[in-house]
């Protein structure tokens, strides 16, 4: 969860018009990051707008699919698109396919989570009582 904190600290002023969007590749970082992450920008925001290019798309519908399926979250929009893309290797742009999915908090987005924490500060007990 270290990691998910200081990937929301440290957005770019770039992406600052965008605080809720959470740009996704299948390379940089695993599946569970980008749920995670999905789940900490929708307590901040209420929402979450994930975006991927390519083959990178596969990746935000599944992160889609499991916080839907978990009960956390609502689909609010999905938008596609083609981007044309610059690769230096070639000389003209080459075209992308492009996701946007909008995710809302459920209504008992908030219970789910909090019952969460609290499994895993049970857990954490009983393996330290364990280890004592």
């Amino acid at each position: 969860m270290e990691e998910v904190t200081e990937a929301v600290n440290s957005l770019s002023l770039a992406e600052a018009h965008k605080k809720n969007r959470i740009q996704v590749s299948n390379t940089k970082k695993p599946l569970f990051f980008y749920v995670n992450l999905a789940k900490r920008y929708m307590q901040l925001h209420n929402e979450v707008e994930l975006s991927a290019l390519g083959m990178a798309i596969a990746t935000v519908v599944t992160v889609a699919e499991i916080l839907k399926n978990n009960g956390l979250a609502i689909e609010k929009k999905i938008m596609t698109s083609t981007v044309d893309v610059k690769d230096d290797s070639r000389s003209r742009p080459m075209q992308k396919a492009k996701i946007e999915i909008v995710l809302g908090k459920t209504e008992n987005f908030d219970e789910l989570m909090a019952a969460a924490a609290e499994e895993r500060e049970a857990a954490a007990a009983a393996e330290g009582e364990e280890q004592d």
